[in-house]
Parts: structure tokens; C-alpha cells; sequence
């Protein structure tokens, strides 16, 4: 009899981009998404996706503060302000990542 028991899941926890890949599969890539389940690989492969899109919106978020001045020297003068920049860079970055997530191999 063949071993049907499935492999245990990678431990962690999906979280903001980790779901938004697994929506996108669900939706658009429903082939692929499919095979990926029945493979017991769209955990790990949610997992790792997930990992390297927050490490890059981490560098985004880095470098365009830098580029825009965005210091805690500003943050100390004048937080509001502060508060209104990282809010912009933080949604640019986030937008980056997002379309990335649609591309990344699967």
C-alpha cells in the first residue's frame, strides 16, 4: 500500500505577505496553487516568499528614509511630519513588494 500520510507542515506563521502570495496563487495561479497543495509545498513556499519580500520592504523602507531625509533627528522636531513621511514610504514599499510577490517563481 502506498504511504498516503502527509508530510508535517514547515513550522511559522503566515503573515501580511505570506498571505497576499497565497491569495494571489489562489486567484491567478490556480494550477499552480492546486499543485502546490496537493505536493504539501505551499507552506514552505509561502514561508520562504514571505521571509524575502519582508526582508526586502525592510531595505525599501531603509534606503528611501535615507533618500528622503527621513532621520530621527526629524522624528524629534517634528514628529507628526515624521509620521506622514514614513506612513508614505511605507505604503511605496509595501506597493514594490506586493507586484514582486506576483512574479516570484512558483
Amino acid at each position: 500500500m502506498p504511504n498516503i500520510i502527509p508530510e508535517p507542515e514547515p513550522e511559522g506563521e503566515l503573515r501580511k505577505f505570506g498571505l497576499m502570495r497565497k491569495h494571489y496563487l489562489k486567484e491567478y495561479k490556480s494550477g499552480i496553487y492546486q499543485g502546490m497543495v496537493l505536493s504539501g509545498k505551499l507552506k514552505e513556499h509561502l514561508l520562504m516568499v514571505q521571509e524575502q519580500a519582508e526582508s526586502h520592504f525592510d531595505v525599501l523602507v531603509g534606503q528611501m528614509s535615507e533618500r528622503e531625509g527621513v532621520t530621527e533627528q526629524l522624528k524629534g522636531e517634528n514628529q507628526m511630519l515624521w509620521v506622514q513621511k514614513m506612513n508614505n514610504i511605507r505604503a511605496m514599499a509595501e506597493e514594490i513588494v506586493r507586484e514582486e510577490i506576483k512574479y516570484c517563481n512558483g
